[in-house]
């Protein structure tokens, strides 16, 4: 990812602490049973009152650089459950989260619950979640069979992780993107989702598509949101210490 995103079309990028990485899982799940290793998180960015907000990992290497977080959601083509091809343009006309997990993520099964919650609180608005698991496709369909999910989920493997780099990512879980029913990109969000960020990146979204607010106006509202929300919760968790 690369370490600044100007410009007016460039969408910013809310990091948030405790975010599971997983760079070269697919190597490691291939010649042996993977251990995962939870990497420190990337700083925060400050916050910023133009519409794109710069981050980097703690040790970027020359591809992360090289990638750039598109203006449009991309159109790579996954398979769903059923085995059908499907493409995200498939959803044009909708508000979009598109959510990346893999089943071993416990943060990525820890929001599965909201986003079932968020689809059903909203239908009347038209928002659909899709969830983009990047795993090995029998294990997905052994967690779906096992766990609710109500929304569309599409799999990948190899293919999963171009998915992921097509976003402009690394393979870092959760993340969650958000989009507008013209499919630009709104925001993204990497770690965690909560009820809150949730609700605060949608009514924004919606502002949008309703032609109350524009992009940038809403990507500063959005950044300076979630910057509250997160400085709230962490003031939460040290007064129970």
């Amino acid at each position: 990812m690369s370490k600044s995103m100007g410009g007016k079309a460039a969408v910013f990028i809310v990091i948030a602490l405790g975010i599971a990485a997983a760079l070269g899982f697919f190597v490691q799940r291939k010649l042996s049973k993977p251990e995962l290793v939870a990497s420190p998180s990337p700083a925060a960015p400050a916050a910023s009152a133009t519409p794109a907000a710069a981050a980097s990992t703690a040790s970027p290497t020359p591809v992360a650089q090289a990638l750039k977080v598109p203006d449009v959601l991309p159109q790579f083509a996954l398979a769903d459950r059923d085995g059908k091809p499907r493409k995200l343009g498939d959803w044009a006309g909708r508000p979009l989260a598109v959510n990346f997990w893999a089943t071993w993520c416990g943060p990525c099964r820890r929001e599965i619950p909201l986003l079932n919650k968020l689809r059903h609180d909203r239908a009347a608005q038209k928002l659909e979640i899709i969830g983009i698991a990047v795993d090995f496709r029998e294990d997905v369909l052994k967690y779906a069979a096992a766990t609710p999910i109500s929304y569309p989920l599409l799999i990948g493997e190899d293919d999963g992780l171009e998915a992921v780099k097509a976003m402009g990512m690394q393979p870092q879980f959760p993340f969650t993107v958000f989009a507008d029913s013209k499919q630009r990109i709104v925001a993204l969000k990497i770690g965690e989702l909560h009820q809150d960020d949730a609700d605060l990146i949608l009514d924004r979204l919606l502002d949008v598509d309703a032609g109350r607010l524009d992009l940038a106006a809403a990507r500063n509202q959005i950044t300076e949101g979630l910057k509250t929300l997160a400085d709230k919760r962490a003031t939460a968790s040290a007064g129970k210490v």
